[in-house]
């Protein structure tokens, strides 16, 4: 009995950790909620944030604080944009993003004030 209310005890504790990461990374300040779809599986819900001219996607469901997408602001671009239900999806090559109206207006300004030349590939 007492092995079992052990194991029990440990998913709960790893329940609350996983609930409490999503809240946290949720609330965090630079941080907005946004589903990703990577063309392979389905949408997965996680938060984005700006960094060093990178959008970076950290799942939800992860032990990892680090993120699992870093999209590369230089030469991105939006191929096509539509409602998903209550949420914008955007297509940005071979990922899509799925956000509110107001997280995808902060998008679309982060990728208009891009240094002049960012969108040229000059690779």
């Amino acid at each position: 009995m007492s092995a079992t209310l052990v194991v029990c005890g440990g998913i709960v504790a790893l329940v609350a950790l996983v609930v409490l990461r999503g809240v946290v990374l949720s609330r965090s300040r630079g941080h907005v909620l946004c589903r990703l779809r990577d063309g392979v599986s389905g949408w997965k819900n996680g938060v984005a944030r700006y960094a060093d001219g990178e959008l970076h996607w950290i799942p939800f469901l992860s032990l990892r604080f680090r993120p699992r997408h870093a999209i590369a602001r230089r030469g991105l671009r939006v191929s096509a944009r539509r409602r998903e239900g209550e949420l914008w999806a955007v297509d940005c090559g071979t990922v899509s993003l799925a956000m509110s109206e107001d997280a995808l207006t902060g998008f679309l300004a982060w990728l208009e004030s891009a240094p002049p030349g960012a969108h040229l590939d000059l690779t």
